[in-house]
């Protein structure tokens, strides 16, 4: 659906652990870019309606984590979670789930989700503004494969997980493998 559209140019405020800063907080402000994320690199990005979910914290996250190095193998560089919640949170979701190989994205405005046409309306379940399930193969700042959820729209009542999963991923990219092979 969006293979070959540039990522939108965006400035995410996230907070980098610097430890000058001292205290219980050790962390500062630090803007990072689109081209600082995706520039020169061959990414999966996944994102999600919300850090701490069941889905997001039980299977999409751990799955990606523990399949980094067979996406490595893959020709993948980094794994990004994004979800539309600030960088406090995003931080302490990482911590809480001991992650080493993915590297989450904060996206509290929602503004990188709106433009990339994935921001719905989750106040149905008290969320206000959130992203649509996605994950996508993103190549020097550009869609090279999409993975988007069914049913994108405000409100849905339910939260449908499987074609943005870690595993069609690595499927979708085994078979791209296997194609330029035969």
């Amino acid at each position: 659906m969006k293979a070959g559209v540039k990522l939108p140019d965006v400035t995410f405020h996230t907070r980098v652990r610097d430890e000058a800063v001292g205290g219980p907080n050790p962390f500062r402000w630090e803007d990072k870019t689109t081209a600082d994320y995706f520039a020169g690199k061959r990414v999966i990005l996944f994102s999600l309606p919300g850090a701490f979910t069941p889905t997001c914290s039980t299977y999409q996250l751990p799955g990606f984590e523990k399949g980094f190095e067979e996406f490595q193998a893959q020709g993948i560089d980094v794994i990004y979670c994004m979800s539309v919640n600030d960088s406090f949170v995003m931080n302490k979701w990482a911590e809480a789930q001991g992650l080493q190989n993915v590297q989450v994205i904060p996206n509290g405005s929602g503004e990188f989700t709106r433009k990339m046409g994935m921001l719905v309306a989750k106040d149905n379940l008290g969320f206000g503004a959130r992203s649509w399930r996605y994950a996508a193969i993103i190549n020097d700042g550009v869609i090279e494969a999409w993975f988007e959820e069914p049913g994108l729209a405000d409100n849905h009542p339910e939260d449908p997980y499987g074609v943005s999963s870690p595993e069609n991923v690595q499927k979708y990219l085994q078979d791209a493998k296997a194609e330029v092979a035969a």
